[in-house]
């Protein structure tokens, strides 16, 4: 690890400059205080900040700088001018600025002059009309860090629940035949050892909710609990890792059972994200495990319809900020040798 003896800042893409994400950005830094935000810088296009805040802004050119500016106003490293900018309605050129922004981030975080990354919103159409074939910025981070999008976990974490879809963005139909228990397995191990290094959670405690009404009935309202998540769960717990499952999926997520566990594993997307965003929907934080660098993010879009209104609620950049300072100070801690 860095034997930087300065604080490293954490790094924070705007996304589309046209979305929300330069104004979520710098209103969190306003509100620094308040919640005890570690130094952070934008990273973006400059205007974007300055078309929708009208706050202090400097900026810098190096992450030292960033440090030392962050008290008196917001740091921006400023990559590209994107163009007129408009709230609310992206262009290629901003999409291209989103872009190179998330790959300055990976970078800074990769070479550890930040201490973390936190992706702001993107538009995925806009990506796509410039050329960007990748499903999401998941895969992208993955790709860039070296790791396979298969060994990137979705968590998402709220200060009471954490939750990882087992599969993520495929249509419902397709959920049963890509469920298997090879990928509920490595997904398992993956959030054990992500518990581990970033939160610093000895021994996780693991849930798997099942994928039919009350998990299957024994096999009466489906096989897949039987044929594929038992023996999934066997395995785990068989190395050792504090696993329950298949649970039915209603009674999961109520107080006192979910309490039990450090994470919810669940069969797909919905199953996840609906009881996670009923709790959480202001204060979750989606993240990736699995890899090199740690990565947060906030768990909403762009809001290009309210974007430049001064509407867009900074909380959940707020909360993958300071979530992302206490993975760092985690697999700091669990990273130093033994003395």
């Amino acid at each position: 690890m860095s034997k930087q003896s300065a604080p490293r800042p954490i790094a924070v893409t705007m996304g589309d400059p046209a979305g929300v994400g330069p104004e979520v950005a710098a209103r969190a830094w306003a509100a620094r205080r308040e919640h005890n935000l570690p130094p952070f810088v934008a990273i973006g296009d400059i205007a974007a900040i300055e078309a929708v805040w009208d706050g202090p802004v400097s900026r810098i050119g190096d992450m030292d700088e960033a440090v030392r500016a962050f008290d008196a106003a917001l740091p921006v490293w400023h990559l590209e001018d994107s163009g007129p900018l408009e709230p609310g309605k992206p262009t290629p050129a901003g999409a291209t600025c989103a872009l190179h922004a998330l790959e300055t981030g990976i970078g800074l975080t990769r070479t550890q002059a930040s201490a973390a990354l936190v992706t702001g919103p993107v538009s995925k159409h806009a990506l796509h009309g410039i050329g960007y074939t990748h499903p999401g910025q998941t895969e992208f981070i993955a790709e860039r860090c070296g790791v396979t999008a298969t060994n990137a976990v979705m968590m998402l974490a709220g200060p009471t629940l954490r939750v990882v879809p087992l599969t993520v963005h495929i249509p419902l139909s397709e959920v049963p035949e890509r469920l298997t228990s090879d990928l509920i397995v490595a997904k398992a191990r993956m959030v054990a050892r992500g518990l581990q290094r970033d939160f610093g959670i000895a021994q996780p405690r693991l849930a798997v909710a099942g994928l039919n009404p009350h998990a299957g009935e024994s096999g009466q309202l489906g096989g897949e609990e039987v044929r594929i998540i038992a023996p999934a769960v066997e395995q785990l717990a068989a190395e050792g890792i504090l696993i329950d499952g298949p649970l039915a999926a209603d009674a999961l997520f109520a107080p006192g059972i979910r309490d039990q566990y450090d994470a919810l594993l669940c069969c797909y997307h919905d199953q996840a994200l609906a009881p996670f965003k009923a709790l959480h929907f202001h204060d979750g934080v989606n993240l990736t495990l699995g890899l090199p660098i740690i990565r947060t993010s906030p768990d909403h879009g762009t809001a290009f319809n309210i974007a430049g209104k001064g509407k867009a609620d900074p909380g959940p950049t707020i909360a993958a900020i300071a979530m992302a300072a206490r993975m760092a100070t985690a697999r700091e801690r669990s990273c130093a040798p033994a003395k």
